[in-house]
């Protein structure tokens, strides 16, 4: 994760800003990433103080043991007026070992308008040494006076290559390519879906559908796969597939015409409007192999 977030402009922003010794007051950090969010934070906490990972000033920064640095609120945590009150009143107090301190809230989309309020003032003029960073998953909740009163750090969706290679680094794993495909440029979801067997599930289900060339096992398949809570997730990991197959690339290359390919691809876009409105899902997987399968040998026959 830290080698990701070494890489983006906001990390060199902020870095940056440390070094020059031209820290803003206030930033606000929106990495859509909920998952690694509070980890990531605990990073730039580790720039702000100059902190080796793994050192003791480390080492205290994420146990608590450190007094000039906040972390609000505790994991699995909401945000309250009263604790955001409590932080308003404990920037009055001096560092107490070196000049500045570092309050960092997380999830702060979360804030009421009430409490992001009760922050105003401070983040606009606070005590000498007191700097903020508030760590967003999502933007449009935050108050466009917050907004103002802050230096914006974005964190935009990593590429499928740097969320395959980040997954590589930590384990290889068969799964890894088709997560970082499947996780839209957020880490934690492919995170997720590597460490939960439910995706496993997800790609040997897709791979069988795609892979069916047949009339005859439509049915079985459809019967199978129709009554999975996974629907939106499996077409889209047939989406992948057939894309990757379009490309040249994958277990169906070769295996199906270009044509049947790109019909395919036409009829999930339609299946996933199909699911939003409650279709009835066992049937659209055997119609849409049935469809699938027919185009397939239509064009193989133009072919011979």
């Amino acid at each position: 994760m830290e080698k990701l977030i070494k890489s983006t402009t906001a990390y060199k922003i902020f870095s940056g800003d440390v070094k020059s010794g031209t820290l803003s007051h206030a930033y606000l950090l929106h990495f859509q990433d909920v998952k690694n969010l509070r980890e990531t934070l605990l990073f730039f906490a580790d720039v702000f103080f100059g902190a080796e990972k793994g050192g003791l000033l480390d080492e205290r920064i994420r146990s608590g043991a450190f007094p000039d640095f906040t972390i609000y609120p505790a994991a699995d945590k909401k945000i309250s007026a009263e604790g955001v009150a409590g932080i308003v009143e404990d920037t009055a107090l001096r560092p107490m070992e070196g000049v500045k301190k570092l309050y960092v809230i997380v999830g702060f989309e979360q804030a009421s308008a009430l409490v992001q309020n009760k922050l105003l003032k401070t983040l606009e003029e606070p005590p000498e040494g007191v700097h903020f960073i508030l760590g967003a998953a999502a933007l449009a909740p935050v108050l466009s006076t917050v907004v103002s009163r802050v230096k914006l750090l974005e964190i935009p969706p990593f590429s499928e290559e740097e969320i395959f290679s980040a997954l590589e680094r930590r384990r290889e794993n068969p799964l890894n390519r088709a997560a970082a495909a499947s996780a839209n440029g957020v880490l934690g979801v492919a995170e997720n879906m590597v460490s939960g067997g439910w995706f496993a599930n997800v790609v040997a289900a897709a791979n069988e559908i795609c892979s069916a060339t047949k009339a005859e096992t439509a049915g079985e398949l459809a019967a199978k796969y129709g009554d999975t809570q996974y629907k939106t997730e499996l077409l889209s990991e047939m989406q992948r597939i057939y894309f990757e197959a379009l490309g040249g690339r994958g277990k169906i290359a070769g295996k199906i015409e270009k044509p049947a390919l790109i019909y395919a691809l036409e009829r999930i876009t339609r299946a996933f409007e199909d699911v939003r409105f409650n279709a009835y899902f066992r049937a659209l997987l055997y119609d849409f192999m049935l469809g699938v399968v027919k185009e397939n040998e239509k064009w193989q026959k133009l072919q011979a």
